[in-house]
């Protein structure tokens, strides 16, 4: 077993910053200029099983690579070292395929939201990592977002008719939603100014 530094381990807490921060502001800034697409598409959102499908590949896929056999070259750029567990290891990547297409094709409510769930756990272990026993203290700006992204992950993936339901208070009203997208735009900002300023 290798006793390098997994590549989580290596991200920078600059490049990690100026990557949420950059995400944030482009996410929020297209969520305020492009209000009526946006809302229809979320609305949509919990119940399209084409973009299900692919957001659930998309993490299935990374998945796999966590438990990639190591040595194989840049197959193995992601592979985890899961201790006691590594005997099963073979046997997941084995069921794994099977587990994507039987999900794929026989969940029908809320897939997509499920899938982002499943996605958004597998985002937050990086960004969690990246800011780790690192200084200064303005770091905890990532992780407080990264928690709150695990706490909407593990309801979308239990609970998914609450995404739906988070959907139809945020677009409820003009001033709520412009609310929330200007709260967004101002932590990506924030996030910005720290990595320039303090995190370099």
């Amino acid at each position: 077993m290798s006793t390098s530094m997994h590549l989580y381990e290596r991200l920078g807490l600059f490049s990690t910053g100026v990557t949420l921060g950059v995400f944030l502001l482009m996410l929020h800034l297209l969520m305020f200029v492009k209000s009526a697409a946006m809302q229809q598409f979320l609305v949509k959102f919990p119940r399209n099983q084409k973009i299900g499908q692919v957001i659930l590949g998309i993490g299935m896929a990374w998945f796999w690579l966590l438990i990639a056999p190591e040595g194989k070259g840049w197959i193995s750029f992601l592979a985890l070292d899961m201790t006691e567990f590594n005997a099963v290891k073979p046997i997941l990547r084995l069921l794994l395929p099977v587990i994507f297409v039987f999900v794929a094709m026989s969940i029908r409510e809320f897939l997509s939201v499920r899938a982002l769930g499943l996605l958004g756990l597998l985002v937050a272990q990086p960004l969690l990592d990246a800011a780790f026993l690192k200084d200064p203290m303005s770091r905890l700006l990532i992780p407080f977002w990264t928690y709150g992204l695990v706490i909407a992950s593990l309801f979308f993936v239990g609970m998914p008719y609450l995404f739906r339901d988070a959907v139809t208070w945020a677009t409820a009203s003009a001033a709520r939603w412009k609310a929330l997208c200007l709260g967004g735009l101002a932590y990506g900002l924030i996030l910005i100014v720290s990595t320039f300023a303090f995190w370099r």
